[in-house]
C-alpha cells in the first residue's frame, strides 16, 4: 500500500473486479470453461497475475505465445463473457471496500476504473445495488492503453473533474497498482485491507 497522502482526497476511484465485487472466482470459472473448450493453456496463477487486463487482450497474448491462429480472440472473449454473466447471480460485494464507497457517497465524486467490459460492469454494480453511487464508470473500451498504463485512471479523474494528484484509488492487482501510481494518484492495495480484516476476524 502506498503511504497515505497528508492531503485529504477530493475524489475516489475504484477498480471493480476483485475490489468492489468478489467476481474473480466467477471469472476463473468462465475462463476454465472456455480454455477447456478451445484447448487454451491458461493456469490459474497466470489468470490472477493478469487481473485487470481485458479478456480480449489476454486471448491475443495467449494466441501469440501458443502459436494459435485457430480462434478469434474477440469471438472467444464474447463466449467467456456469456458464461460469466450467467454466474452473476452469485456475485457478492467486498464489504471492506464497498463500505468506503458507502461512507463517501454524495460527499466526494467517485468513479469506477476497470478492465472489465462496458456490457458487464454496470450489471455487476447493479447486482450489488451500488451502480448509482458513482459519477463515472470507465471500462476497457473507453481507453486505448490498458493497465498498467495510467490511462483508465486518468480518464476516471477527468470524468469526475478531480486532479489525479488529489484522487485516492483502490485496486487488487499488481498491474492495477502500477496503473494508479503511473497516474499520480494515491494507491490503496485492497488485498492488504482484506488480509487485515481476516486477521481481526
Amino acid at each position: 500500500m502506498i503511504p497515505m497522502s497528508t492531503l485529504q482526497p477530493l475524489g475516489l476511484v475504484f477498480d471493480c473486479d476483485g475490489t468492489l465485487a468478489d467476481t474473480m472466482p466467477l471469472h476463473w470459472q468462465a475462463w476454465s470453461a472456455i480454455s477447456a473448450r478451445h484447448g487454451i493453456h491458461f493456469p490459474e496463477e497466470r489468470f490472477y497475475a493478469l487481473g485487470g487486463v481485458p479478456t480480449r487482450d489476454i486471448l491475443r497474448l495467449l494466441a501469440r505465445e501458443q502459436g494459435r491462429t485457430d480462434y478469434d480472440p474477440l469471438v472467444v472473449a464474447k463466449e467467456k463473457e456469456t458464461i460469466y454473466l450467467e454466474l452473476l447471480p452469485r456475485v457478492e460485494a467486498i464489504e471492506e471496500v464497498v463500505s468506503i464507497a458507502r461512507e463517501h457517497r454524495g460527499r466526494l465524486p467517485m468513479a469506477v476504473a476497470t478492465g472489465g467490459s462496458r456490457h458487464a460492469i454496470p450489471k455487476v454494480l447493479e447486482k450489488l445495488g451500488i451502480l448509482g453511487w458513482f459519477d463515472a464508470v470507465v471500462t476497457s473500451e473507453d481507453v486505448t492503453r490498458q493497465k498498467p498504463a495510467p490511462d483508465i485512471f486518468l480518464e476516471a479523474a477527468r470524468r469526475i473533474g478531480v486532479d489525479p494528484a488529489r484522487c485516492r484509488a483502490y485496486e487488487d492487482t499488481d498491474l492495477g497498482m502500477q496503473s494508479i501510481v503511473a497516474a499520480g494518484m494515491e494507491a490503496v492495495d485492497v488485498r492488504l485491507m482484506r488480509r487485515a480484516s481476516a486477521t481481526r476476524a
